[in-house]
């Protein structure tokens, strides 16, 4: 049990209809604090309000808060969000939401959510494990030895924006060509049942899913996705050989509703001498607090590393220190 004097990291999970707030000391378990709705998407009133919270935090523990993790639903280089398709967002960076030094930490929340899978959840038992989540397109990442694989800017992970898809569709939130967001989530489903593009893809599947098994043109159209999230899959495992990938968000549910075609095209697109032990695709263990979790790992990575448990040493005081109880 950690003690109760013990360094406490912040972890603030950002998306695009609010946000919510969770601390942990050393176990890494997260105790849920404050949340709610985002109501103006203006870069600086976000900050603001993201920056109460901090101070709210650094009110309840003091000294003891060592670091903020911040979880967001956008493309991430460093502290700044490049891209935050929901919110309009370019170039905003999230490093004001702190102040008097303390670290801040900024990444994507599919790039969160897998260190948490792959430390904590299904994928603790691998070296190299691969998370993909599907919500409003498709994100993840690459995890091996626990650290993910971020690329040179911190932007690695997009996996949606492979050019997967029809090269005559046009991304509408990366520009892009071709997409493999666009095969796999709502605005897929509704294209092939010949409606227009849903303004909340992640509800529609959800209905789409629901209404498979009564609805023969719901059940084609799960089917085609499920396939074209299994091919992508395939292609991601023969690119990056992961022991093991583990599957959040939407992508269990359409998996479960058209099973059989999404392991189909899973395994024909899987290089022929991995179609005999191809790896697992499993359900992710965090489908709902994943990005926070991973959030509060890399806080904590940050607070007890060698550096940041000397800083930690140094604020207590010699009484602190091992020879300093040994004199004592």
């Amino acid at each position: 049990m950690p003690h109760p004097d013990g360094p406490v990291v912040l972890a603030i999970d950002l998306r695009h209809n609010g946000w919510q707030s969770a601390y942990a000391t050393i176990d890494g378990r997260p105790e849920p604090l404050q949340s709610g709705a985002v109501v103006n998407q203006e870069p600086g009133r976000v900050v603001a309000r993201l920056g109460r919270v901090v101070e709210r935090a650094r009110r309840r523990f003091g000294a003891r808060l060592r670091a903020v993790s911040v979880a967001v639903a956008a493309t991430v280089q460093g502290s700044r969000v490049v891209q935050f398709d929901k919110f309009a967002w370019e170039d905003v960076d999230l490093a004001g939401i702190v102040s008097g030094g303390l670290p801040v930490l900024v990444g994507n929340d599919a790039t969160l959510a897998g260190v948490a899978e792959a430390r904590r959840g299904a994928g603790s038992t691998t070296r190299t494990s691969l998370y993909l989540t599907v919500m409003v397109g498709v994100g993840g990442i690459l995890v091996v030895d626990g650290v993910p694989v971020v690329g040179a800017t911190g932007a690695a992970g997009e996996f949606g924006h492979l050019p997967f898809s029809d090269p005559s569709l046009q991304c509408p939130s990366c520009g892009a060509r071709g997409c493999w967001d666009l095969e796999v989530d709502g605005r897929a489903l509704a294209r092939l049942l010949g409606e227009p593009a849903p303004p909340d893809p992640y509800h529609y599947t959800i209905d789409v899913i629901a209404a498979a098994p009564g609805n023969a043109a719901a059940r084609a159209a799960v089917a085609r996705v499920a396939s074209a999230l299994g091919r992508g899959v395939a292609g991601l495992v023969n690119a990056y050989d992961p022991e093991m990938v583990t599957l959040g968000g939407l992508g269990p549910p359409l998996v479960a509703a058209a099973e059989g075609e999404f392991e189909g095209s899973y395994r024909q697109g899987l290089m022929a001498f991995r179609r005999e032990l191809p790896p697992p695709v499993v359900t992710a263990v965090y489908r709902e607090d994943g990005a926070l979790r991973g959030a509060i790992e890399l806080a904590l990575d940050l607070v007890l590393c060698e550096t940041g448990l000397n800083s930690w040493l140094a604020q207590q005081g010699p009484a602190s220190r091992p020879e300093g109880r040994r004199r004592a």
